[in-house]
């Protein structure tokens, strides 16, 4: 059963850390994350939509934050990792959320080992339908923090990745619209050129004495 969050103060995702391991990614403000949102299981007792969420990257992180928009109603505090060829629970990775709901965001800390591109399963909930417009878009970004002999913190932030919008709902108007534009659409934006338009050019009005004249002839 999921455990939804109660108001606490937002975690400080620096805190929690661990050594970094060999073949992690060179660069981690820069991960190669992503992911998708689509319908959680209903829980007992609460009314609100459920909405899963699910990303993985390709390094190791300590932390995450979700920025749900709209905002979210709850949480699930305890997030477990999977195997992504198998789907068995990887033991030696799990998250802990915290935050504030009715809210916009939550804060999540714990190990993800990152040299597997395991999945990260979590669920938040929302007020009204799954598939109602506007829809739910979640934003991710990912924290890795480590330390050194001395105790010397070192933070790494990357993102934000957007999970999109949910999967499994008819399409829409704004079907393929997420908060960050992806590759595909920046590209089409770019190379999709104006439409020509016409200048308008006024007609030039008779003066009086154009008009004087005229009367004369007649």
């Amino acid at each position: 059963m999921t455990t939804l969050a109660r108001p606490l103060l937002a975690a400080v995702l620096a805190l929690a850390v661990w050594a970094p391991l060999a073949g992690a990614s060179a660069n981690p403000n820069n991960y190669d994350c992503g992911g998708h949102i689509e319908a959680g299981k209903p829980q007992p007792g609460d009314d609100s939509t459920q909405v899963q969420y699910v990303f993985a990257c390709g390094g190791p992180i300590t932390g995450y934050q979700i920025q749900p928009q709209p905002g979210d109603t709850g949480f699930s505090t305890d997030v477990s990792v999977f195997d992504k060829a198998t789907a068995a629970p990887v033991t030696t990775d799990s998250f802990t959320c915290n935050g504030d709901f009715p809210g916009y965001g939550f804060n999540c800390i714990g190990k993800y080992t990152g040299t597997t591109y395991a999945n990260i399963v979590g669920t938040f909930s929302i007020d009204g339908k799954l598939c109602d417009e506007p829809r739910v878009d979640p934003l991710l970004t990912v924290v890795y923090a480590t330390a050194d002999s001395k105790g010397v913190v070192t933070q790494a932030i990357s993102g934000p990745y957007d999970l999109g919008r949910p999967r499994g709902c008819p399409k829409s108007a704004l079907g393929g619209k997420t908060r960050i534009p992806s590759d595909e659409t920046l590209k089409n934006d770019a190379t999709t050129k104006p439409k020509a338009t016409k200048k308008a050019t006024a007609k030039k009005k008779a003066t009086p004495k154009k008009k004087a004249a005229a009367t004369a002839k007649r």
